[in-house]
């Protein structure tokens, strides 16, 4: 593997940390529990998972960053923006 900047050894660190869960959970798929957000607009378990994991990784590395989540909405910070949207 080729020399990578930092920035992204860090997200790549957060995702396969994430991965790992939503992987487990697609691999037990009737544990997989759906809930309905709004008419037609579904969340997982696996995706407020993975969400949680994401920010708690990168929260690390970036603590004064704001974070924009789809499921967590907006938690503010005073430095760079990061947008995370969890695909399960």
């Amino acid at each position: 593997m080729k020399d990578q900047p930092p920035i992204i050894n860090i997200f790549e660190k957060a995702v396969r940390k994430a991965g790992k869960v939503i992987i487990r959970d697609f691999g037990e798929i009737e544990n997989l529990q759906i809930h309905s957000k709004n008419i037609g607009d579904f969340v997982t378990n696996s995706d407020i998972k993975s969400e949680k994991i994401l920010i708690e990784t990168l929260k690390y590395f970036y603590p004064n960053a704001t974070y924009i989540t789809e499921e967590s909405g907006k938690i503010e910070g005073d430095e760079e923006i990061i947008i995370i949207d969890p695909i399960d």
